[in-house]
């Protein structure tokens, strides 16, 4: 991928927006909503960057920007309507080690600024790596319709339990299966229920295994959306080869990869509560499932 998403910590950030029109004032008001310290230097001010600067919100220099100004800071936004202007700065930035967007030109870019989805802490960030805002922006709004904003206070909630639940939950399998009860319980919402919902969690707790079967002329993209989640739960994958890319995409990431089990080990590991994939060829799938009947075998449209 040519661009790796990052999460960063804005309350270390010193930002420089050079431009105060209209485009600027656009990416102002997302910066503003951030911890970054925020210079902006234009010579032509919109009432909007006006507005936040007896705010408080920005530093405003009123002036035309000068090569001096491109140092000690850990970002640059060059928004100004003069293309050769912003070329100038950019490479300015470039060689100095600063991290530079210049708005609308992708090819003169360190870094972009993705369309986000806010809700509090959960953050969604969607890029088509500058080929198509338009529709990166179709796609946020596709999510913000689908995503309720109950997600801000829920996550709050969530984030003041932790430090409880892992204390009454030393181990780790015991909080992942608790915040699974949670979150099936609960679901998105944050109500009276949400507090009933999170004491109910540390009741009757028990870690249960699962074995799931998927053989390797299945194409993981005929498989059916229920079994997303599962794939996503995984503690470990068997296979006796690399995995097709798709169905990696699929399966949670810091899952425990390895070589086909044992009979006894795969048993050993689902009594223990480990949630298990074996993908292999048809045959070896078909031993396993007459071993481990309560298996599910992953096929085109069906679990």
């Amino acid at each position: 991928m040519q661009y790796f998403p990052l999460f960063v910590d804005t309350s270390k950030l010193k930002v420089l927006l050079v431009g105060a029109g209209d485009v600027a004032s656009r990416k102002l008001a997302l910066l503003a909503r951030t911890y970054a310290e925020i210079v902006v230097i234009a010579t032509d001010i919109s009432a909007e960057v006006s507005k936040r600067a007896q705010q408080g919100r920005i530093t405003l220099v009123k002036r035309a920007v000068v090569p001096e100004d491109i140092t000690g800071f850990d970002l640059i936004y060059l928004a100004t309507a003069d293309d050769k202007l912003n070329a100038k700065f950019a490479s300015i930035a470039d060689e100095r080690g600063i991290w530079v967007n210049v708005v609308d030109s992708p090819e003169l870019c360190r870094f972009i600024t993705p369309s986000i989805v806010d809700r509090g802490r959960l953050q969604i960030a969607i890029s088509t790596a500058g080929a198509a805002p338009v529709f990166a922006r179709e796609l946020r709004a596709r999510l913000e319709s689908w995503l309720p904003l109950s997600l801000s206070p829920l996550f709050d909630f969530v984030a003041a339990k932790r430090k409880e639940v892992q204390q009454r939950l030393p181990e780790f399998k015991q909080r992942k299966l608790f915040w699974e009860h949670f979150f099936r319980a609960n679901g998105d919402n944050f109500d009276d229920e949400t507090p009933v919902h999170y004491d109910n969690g540390f009741q009757g707790l028990s870690i249960g295994g699962e074995i799931l079967l998927m053989d390797d002329e299945t194409q993981a993209s005929l498989l059916p959306i229920a079994a997303m989640p599962l794939m996503q739960k995984l503690d470990h994958i068997f296979s006796l080869e690399s995995l097709p890319f798709m169905l990696n995409e699929f399966i949670r990431r810091d899952a425990q990869r390895g070589k086909l089990p044992s009979l006894s080990e795969l048993s050993k590991l689902y009594q223990g509560g480990q949630r298990c994939l074996v993908y292999a060829d048809n045959e070896t799938i078909t031993q396993f499932k007459a071993h481990f009947p309560m298996a599910k075998h992953l096929r085109a449209g069906k679990i």
